[in-house]
């Protein structure tokens, strides 16, 4: 059995066959594509002023002690510096703060910041809190006796007397200016109950890590309470600390079983009197992805899903006694995606809302009643998401793209009156653009890339359509590419027959030439829940696949029926109760319809990798395509969607009541008897997303069906195995294996399998 458990197993790399393509270039090694150059430079978190002709940065200061805070003019560019690294070292302290991100007040007079940030699931909430008094001068921490980096998701209150945080699964209160000490407004966090954070399921499925909301009055706190006593313990080891393991558990929903019992209501700052809102239906059964204030410290807009997420009731609750009245239902055959907190307008008379109801994703003006929906952003495409609401101008903002799904453009469409819509991003240039615009909407912040182009950004002057100032090109990076040159990455539609046509790339290796034949290794992801085809700038693992194109393969990505490309409700919800079934078979169909078209790619040599649902892909290619697929590499895959988590899973195909067969025809555990190709299976032992639980299973399989395969298992790493060691490893190893079982297979070893 070919299983590896360390890097030694692995041969070492040897020079490639004579017939392959060589680079033109030095070449790109592992160490280089994870190093400081091919990394780049980002601009840093960017705050604008409320009036949106200025912006506040946290800068180094030029000798490396400590950051400055400082203001630039956007109109001119001018540099002030707010607060100086001298005055942030605390009392009786000799070094200044190394400041992770800050906030202001409403009123500009306080600065809250953060420092000693730690890892917690997703980011890095955890941290230690300061207050900067920018009129006095003074520093002070809050948090009272809280242990370092003890504190998390703190947040000034409007009126800019208070701050909220959360502590040991409560909710605290104290105020700025340090008269009295910090008070708990919730008094029973615990292991299983957590007030004011998402729990697990809740904050990977719906992006709700930080779940309390000051009203705009300062005088209520808006939260979710969890109740995890019911949900289900997964416990991990860690073997590489101690002597003996340490077991760390968390509290994971698999498909089918019990929720955490969710409410939500306001708690009232002054004694701690929490008013619960009065939900239809059971607290396990039902999903509160998003509660906000509804343009008035009385009410709170909600949206409140059934378990199985295609019914979502929008409703207005009142804060006073929990009465809650349903405005309206978005409905869907497949399943409905939440909204973001919608943005007020007219006074708080309505509020905006995204929607598929009629076939393409579109915001609309709801009135508060929930009778009344106007379409503003009219045509055959998707909003992708609103960037910002300009009341004042009456423009809303948004991302879309509907002539190439492969990219991402800035909009605009008129709040009020005839509807209309503008392109804002330029027109001729091609990729992805994300803003951060100012309030007005005059200046923003562009960032942009493209699959061949460095990310840059750029301050805009949206009004005009101009740039007048590059705040970072990120010249190292071009600097690198300009050395390890390829053929530009070509975009591809594959006709794969009845009307539908898959969006793809292509990168051909260095010296390319159409008349050799060449190894092919597919990338994807494949699910509901991403895109891989895309015109974008794609950090370490472009730079791997540039590495790979360097040493004589292409590299392809494809985008199956499925996935969330902006192509209408139809082309996003196709996967619907067939996750891993249908996806695998267009995957296979476009690899095909490639094979026929580019004589150059050798059909004896193809290979499919991926991360995550791109692992479940590879596996479920693998396993149900082996005349097409015969070399892959999974990590961190799925194998088995039961599994999974229910938020996720029960959402892209039902409940497991109602969906048993489609569940087990769809995980890859299931096909695994058929392998006959070469298959590298990689997994972090501490995984609390998909669980090492997947791998091993699927090993069991296996070996009950004698397949021989390949693994490698990184100790207590995590989902993303994302340390730069793991990481070093994790490339050359893969590096390795294609060559081994990719590049050097032959057209008889393929026959022969």
């Amino acid at each position: 059995m070919r299983l590896i458990l360390t890097a030694a197993c692995l041969l070492a790399a040897a020079p490639l066959p004579a017939q392959e393509a060589t680079p033109s270039s030095p070449g790109l090694t592992v160490e280089t594509i994870l190093g400081a150059q091919a990394r780049g430079k980002g601009i840093g978190a960017v705050r604008w002023d409320r009036d949106g002709t200025s912006y506040t940065m946290i800068e180094p200061t030029s000798s490396g002690a400590g950051s400055d805070i400082a203001r630039y003019a956007a109109q001119s560019g001018s540099r002030t510096i707010l607060v100086s690294a001298h005055e942030l070292v605390p009392e009786g302290g000799s070094e200044p703060l190394q400041l992770d991100d800050f906030q202001w007040s409403d009123d500009g007079s306080l600065l809250l910041l953060k420092t000693n940030s730690q890892a917690f699931r997703h980011g890095f909430p955890y941290g230690d809190y300061w207050l900067f008094d920018l009129a006095k001068r003074t520093l002070r921490k809050i948090g009272g006796d809280a242990p370092a980096s003890g504190l998390m998701h703190a947040e000034l209150s409007p009126d800019g007397r208070a701050v909220a945080y959360l502590r040991a699964g409560n909710i605290l209160v104290e105020p700025v200016d340090g008269a009295s000490p910090p008070r708990r407004l919730t008094e029973d966090g615990s292991e299983t109950i957590s007030n004011g954070l998402g729990d697990w399921a809740y904050e990977e499925e719906f992006g709700l890590a930080k779940a309390f909301a000051w009203s705009p009055d300062s005088r209520r706190i808006a939260y979710w309470r969890f109740d995890m006593s019911a949900v289900g313990t997964f416990s991990m080891i860690r073997n590489t600390a101690t002597p003996y393991p340490e077991v760390s558990s968390i509290r994971y929903p698999k498909v089918g079983t019990a929720n955490s019992l969710v409410q939500v209501g306001t708690v009232d700052v002054s004694n701690g009197q929490s008013t619960w809102l009065r939900l239809p239906g059971e607290p396990d059964q039902y999903y509160v992805p998003q509660m906000s204030w509804a343009a008035s410290s009385d009410e709170l807009l909600l949206q409140l899903s059934n378990r199985r997420q295609n019914e979502y009731g929008v409703l207005l609750a009142k804060t006073g006694t929990g009465e809650a009245r349903q405005l309206f239902v978005e409905r869907d055959a497949a399943w409905v995606d939440a909204n973001p907190a919608p943005t007020w307008i007219d006074g708080g008379k309505s509020f905006l809302w995204i929607s598929d109801r009629e076939g393409w994703r579109h915001v609309y003006a709801v009135s508060r009643d929930g009778k009344r929906f106007d379409l503003r952003t009219p045509g055959s495409f998707d909003v992708v998401n609103v960037v910002r609401v300009d009341e004042a101008g009456g423009w809303i903002y948004f991302v879309a793209s509907p002539d190439n799904a492969t990219q991402r453009h800035l909009f605009r469409a008129a709040l009020a009156g005839k509807a209309r819509v503008e392109r804002v991003s330029p027109a001729k240039k091609r990729g992805w653009f994300y803003y951060d615009i100012a309030p007005r909407a005059r200046w923003a912040i562009e960032h942009y890339s493209a699959i061949d182009t460095p990310p840059s950004a750029r301050l805009v002057d949206l009004s005009a359509r101009s740039a007048p100032r590059l705040l970072e090109d990120n010249q190292g990076i071009e600097q690198l590419q300009a050395a390890n040159p390829l053929p530009p990455t070509e975009f591809l539609r594959l006709d794969i027959g009845q009307g539908v046509a898959l969006d793809a790339w292509m990168m051909k290796p260095a010296g390319f030439d159409p008349a050799r034949k060449y190894p092919v290794l597919l990338y994807g992801y494949a699910e509901p829940f991403g895109t891989r085809a895309n015109d974008l700038w794609d950090g370490n693992f472009g730079w791997w696949h540039r590495m790979l194109a360097q040493q004589g393969y292409i590299v392809v990505s494809i985008d199956p029926r499925g996935t969330p490309q902006p192509r209408g409700r139809g082309w996003r919800k196709a996967q619907y109760g067939q996750v891993g079934i249908l996806s695998s078979a267009d995957l296979a169909a476009g690899m095909r319809r490639l094979l026929a078209d580019r004589s150059y790619i050798d059909p004896a040599r193809v290979g499919i990798w991926g991360w995550s649902g791109g692992g479940a892909m590879t596996m479920n290619a693998l396993f149900r395509y082996p005349d097409l697929f015969k070399t892959g590499i999974a990590v961190a895959g799925p194998t088995d969607m039961l599994l999974y988590d229910t938020i996720y899973q029960e959402r892209y195909m039902g409940l497991r009541e109602d969906s048993l067969a489609a569940y087990r025809e769809g995980s890859p555990i299931t096909h695994a008897d058929k392998l006959q190709g070469n298959l590298l299976l990689v997994h972090g032992t501490a995984d609390d997303n998909v669980h090492y639980q997947h791998l091993e299973l699927l090993i069991d399989r296996l070996i009950a069906a004698d397949k021989q395969f390949s693994m490698m298992a990184y100790p207590d790493r995590a989902h993303l195995i994302s340390d730069t060691a793991a990481r070093r490893h994790l490339f050359t190893m893969m590096n390795r294996y294609l060559d081994q079982n990719l590049m050097r297979l032959s057209q008889s070893a393929a026959g022969a399998k």
